[in-house]
């Protein structure tokens, strides 16, 4: 049996063992468990599944401390981010409860039999029913928000699908704690709601497993490909769900800069260095008009760069990766490092120093602006007479994001409606005069975007998250009895389309 634990990345001590890697027997067993649920977790019903995710939300917060101080070992973050995380995983929770109060996201639709331009219809009702067993996969760098207790989790078990989750490797430790709450809290859900595993092969046999139906995934494009790679290879593929990759490019107009290059500069440092530049929606590229306004902002970025203090990566193989690529990037002949580093090699642990290189439109290569993960961006001069042009050459040289940010100014509408025009294929989310990182739970919400930032039509993030672990089925000339109560004459709960008119519900 291989033991399981994590590593201080403040030292790089390896800490006291959680646990032992899932074997595949376990696996299978869990698995298998997990697929018996499905049925009784669907039969608890929307209202039900909603105490449920309350009730989970609640132990939650009676853990908080605990559950801090278990993940700031594991991870290296402050208190205050873990404070701030743990709350939206509380509230990501709650929010789901009432989506499934909401009963919206079912979709019910009703086309009663009658006469048609085409002939004869027969009476057809429609809704989204819970695709079965979820696999999630916890993220490094929010051992919250997007691991146990995390949206994946939140919206699957919403939709009626229990989840077998794969606790991540960086915060094994906190993975236990979140789901022994979760366990607690659901002592009065069907065995099998909530399950476990730990160790990467355990995580390739879950993926593979027939019971599962579908897979939750934030984490590394290459991670994302591997995983894809055993759902191709299963006899039925199955829907899977990343968040990949993002460089989440920023435009500061010319205008922009004149009104507000310093405080434009500061927000930036703080964006690109929260969490140790660990977030997705970090911002990595950064376009400056080449101006007196432009310097200053680039200034302003010196500036407050000089106020931030080395900070440790979660991991080995992230700091090993931030490493490599930063000391590529110092070599690169056509970019120029703002401020030079402290030597990070007296540095404890993981721990590295903020980085913010500069260089001109003209220069760009597929060298310069690649996806690292820590705290660094690259800033990309621009003539200020041309910024659309040089915003499509930026975009020629990226991958597609999830998010793009205009900062613009005070009278710049028709240029605005342009670069809106030219950034909305790129992106699932456009961001003015603010910065990405801190992605609401909302209704409007996307956190999603083409490939690479993930593979899915659906967010990760917001109501719409739910959809990923739903299906389609229509019931045609069924008797009501064997309909779902959303589905039968009269019902008023949830809004319906009968008949293609929009009824809400009352």
């Amino acid at each position: 049996m291989t033991d399981v634990s994590g590593v201080d990345p403040r030292t790089a001590t390896r800490l006291p063992v959680v646990t032992e890697a899932t074997t595949d027997d376990q696996v299978d067993r869990i698995a298998e468990q997990s697929a018996l649920a499905s049925a009784a977790l669907e039969a608890m019903g929307r209202v039900g599944r909603a105490a449920l995710l309350d009730a989970m939300a609640d132990a939650v917060e009676r853990h908080r401390t605990r559950l801090v101080e278990t993940a700031a070992l594991e991870t290296g973050f402050t208190t205050a981010k873990l404070e701030a995380e743990l709350t939206r995983a509380a509230y990501q929770l709650r929010f789901f409860a009432d989506v499934a109060r909401d009963g919206s996201y079912l979709e019910a639709t009703i086309d009663r039999a009658g006469s048609t331009p085409m002939g004869p219809q027969p009476d057809l009702r429609r809704l989204l029913v819970p695709i079965g067993p979820v696999a999630v996969f916890g993220a490094s760098n929010f051992p919250f928000a997007f691991s146990v207790l995390g949206g994946d989790t939140a919206s699957a078990l919403a939709a009626g699908n229990p989840v077998v989750l794969k606790a991540h490797d960086s915060h094994p430790a906190t993975s236990k704690l979140s789901f022994d709450v979760l366990t607690d809290a659901a002592a009065s859900a069907p065995h099998g709601t909530i399950a476990i595993v730990y160790g990467r092969a355990a995580g390739c046999r879950l993926v593979a497993h027939p019971a599962i139906r579908a897979v939750g995934f934030t984490g590394s494009l290459s991670g994302g490909k591997a995983l894809l790679d055993i759902i191709n290879r299963r006899a039925d593929p199955i829907p899977f769900y990343g968040e990949l990759s993002s460089l989440n490019p920023v435009i500061i107009t010319p205008d922009a800069a004149v009104e507000r290059s310093e405080s434009i500069g500061k927000q930036l440092v703080t964006s690109f260095t929260l969490g140790a530049g660990q977030l997705c929606t970090k911002p990595g590229v950064v376009l400056v008009p080449d101006t007196v306004d432009g310097d200053r902002v680039v200034a302003a970025v010196r500036s407050a760069l000089s106020e931030v203090a080395a900070a440790p990566l979660l991991n080995e193989r992230i700091f090993d990766s931030y490493r490599t690529q930063t000391r590529d990037l110092r070599t690169h002949a056509n970019l120029t490092l703002l401020v030079d580093p402290a030597d990070e090699l007296g540095s404890a642990g993981f721990t590295v120093e903020p980085m913010v290189f500069e260089t001109g439109v003209a220069n760009l290569d597929n060298n310069v602006l690649t996806e690292i993960f820590g705290p660094l961006t690259v800033l990309v001069r621009y003539p200020a007479d041309d910024v659309e042009a040089a915003v499509q050459t930026v975009l020629r040289s990226i991958p597609h994001s999830l998010t793009a940010t205009i900062q613009h100014g005070s009278a710049e509408d028709s240029l605005l409606a342009r670069l809106t025009e030219i950034l909305r294929p790129t992106a699932g989310r456009i961001v003015y005069n603010g910065f990405p990182t801190g992605v609401a739970v909302a209704w409007a919400q996307t956190h999603g975007g083409p490939w690479p930032s993930t593979n899915s039509l659906h967010t990760s993030v917001g109501a719409t998250a739910i959809r990923r672990f739903l299906r389609p089925v229509t019931f045609q000339n069924a008797p009501e009895s064997v309909l779902p109560k959303e589905l039968r004459d009269g019902y008023g709960g949830v809004a319906r389309r009968l008949d293609g008119v929009l009824m809400l519900p009352g």
